[in-house]
């Protein structure tokens, strides 16, 4: 292992991450605002980047396996140390619910430790939205792209480490180019949420915030509320399109852009679509029936609330809990759901949900006449059988994770539903659970050991189990 392509890579996300935190405390002057040591502090880091690439600037990078899962990993811790930084010289909390809320921006979780975030500086506002907006596309994506300085296997590794999905389908014949196409849809898709927003009511400064934490499904927002806040049908519509939109896969997104009007003809954005569609619906009339407001309001909160859980986003309208237990049943399923592979979307993933199901129809079929020769296909391709063991094998860690956690919250004296809930949504990267962890409600009465377990739950999440439980493996370390 060659500790200078791990220290080199490290220092050029750094670089780039900690040039867009140099944002916020312009933000911050601009509410006059002191920003000072919030400034001081960012320019260290980065200049601790800079000195660590200068020093290994003619060193060509060539990343091995071993050294692309140890960077992916050493860089969300650190970064989740350095976006605790203004939290601590800001605001009065400690380093664990620091640390907490900004693995929650990085991972785009959304869960909170702050009680009333109306009352927080400009800047720290800022910064937890960015911190969504960078984590959003993967900061290892981010330097992948903008830095060509990785050869195209160590390149193409890395990404493999930090991306989601069945396998990584290239847009570009190059993996940079790919990721800066990837960078260019998100800006753009930035840019629309934004102006729409701002079109629609809401002022500069909460326009840019939750366009930054609905493009990265994350959900924090500015308001105590969340969108509940603003009481504006045609926000709330907006903000559901864009999170469903943000939870399809982003190279269909290129594909469309680029002439292809087949780009979304895909098996798992079809089921996905499809089963938001259902629950929403369901919701709706279960809501409607159980409740005082129109057709129209039931519809309107219904699949903002259904999108918003399935897409990983957190954002909220209203208390979803108050709508009763078949209510919360059906959000409990749509945490479940996930989005669609290669978007940002957290969760297991519709494509797994699509192969599980297929597998076992597969193998029931194979029970009831064994010489049935037959295979599973995903749009027309044969999945192969180390790619199904793969997805059985996630599925195996990520559930084991969830079991671990609401296991740990349970023995720790929380009651079930918020136990399970709270782990499916760390582990998820979903931000809001039932009961103690609702919608209405956030992390703050959490002791500092238990949001420490909960934030390394949000990494284990969202680097999909495999890269971090890797590193913990003997055979890793002996083999590469």
């Amino acid at each position: 292992m060659n500790k200078k392509n791990i220290f080199k890579f490290v220092s050029i996300v750094g670089i780039v991450v900690f040039t867009t935190l140099l944002i916020p405390p312009i933000v911050g002057f601009f509410y006059g605002e002191d920003v000072t040591l919030y400034l001081l502090t960012i320019l260290a880091f980065l200049a601790v980047n800079v000195g660590i690439f200068a020093y290994l600037k003619d060193h060509d990078i060539k990343l091995s396996i071993k050294e692309s899962i140890i960077s992916v990993n050493i860089v969300w811790l650190l970064l989740g140390v350095a976006g605790a930084m203004p939290y601590l010289l800001l605001t009065n909390v400690g380093f664990a619910d620091a640390f907490f809320e900004s693995i929650s921006g990085f991972t785009t979780t959304g869960a909170t430790i702050f009680q009333d975030i109306e009352v927080l500086p400009h800047s720290i506002l800022f910064h937890r939205s960015l911190t969504h907006w960078i984590g959003g596309m993967g900061i290892i994506v981010l330097g992948v792209g903008l830095l060509p300085l990785l050869n195209p296997n160590g390149s193409l590794t890395l990404f493999k480490a930090e991306s989601t999905g069945i396998s990584l389908d290239k847009i570009s014949p190059k993996i940079k180019d790919t990721a800066i196409k990837l960078w260019e849809v998100y800006l753009l898709l930035t840019i629309a949420d934004f102006v729409l927003l701002m079109v629609f009511g809401m002022n500069w400064f909460d326009a840019i915030n939750h366009a930054f934490s609905t493009i990265s499904t994350g959900g924090f927002s500015t308001k105590n509320t969340s969108l509940g806040y603003f009481h504006n049908d045609f926000i709330i519509w907006v903000t559901t399109f864009f999170m469903f939109i943000s939870s399809i896969n982003f190279l269909s997104h290129i594909r469309f852009l680029q002439g292809d009007r087949t780009a979304y003809a895909h098996e798992e954005a079809k089921w996905f679509g499809f089963i938001v569609i259902v629950l929403s619906i369901l919701l709706t009339v279960v809501h409607y029936l159980n409740s005082h407001d129109s057709f129209y309001t039931s519809l309107t909160h219904s699949f903002f609330s259904i999108v918003s859980v399935s897409t990983s986003t957190g954002f909220a309208t209203v208390d979803y809990e108050t709508w009763g237990n078949i209510s919360i049943m059906l959000l409990f399923f749509a945490m479940l759901l996930g989005g669609n592979t290669g978007s940002t979307a957290g969760g297991v993933k519709t494509i797994r949900h699509i192969v599980f199901i297929k597998n076992i129809v597969f193998e029931i079929k194979k029970t009831l006449n064994p010489n049935t020769i037959s295979s599973i296909f995903i749009d027309d391709k044969e999945i192969k059988s180390s790619t199904i063991r793969s997805i059985f094998g996630f599925l195996s860690l990520f559930f084991m994770t969830i079991f671990v956690t609401m296991v740990y919250l349970y023995a720790r004296g929380y009651d079930e539903m918020t136990s399970l809930s709270t782990a499916i949504s760390m582990v998820g990267n979903i931000g809001p659970g039932f009961n103690l962890t609702g919608p209405s409600e956030n992390y703050a009465f959490f002791t500092w050991y238990d949001k420490i377990v909960l934030s390394f739950s949000m990494i284990i999440g969202r680097l999909e189990c495999y890269t971090v439980f890797i590193a913990f493996s003997s055979f890793f370390w002996r083999k590469f």
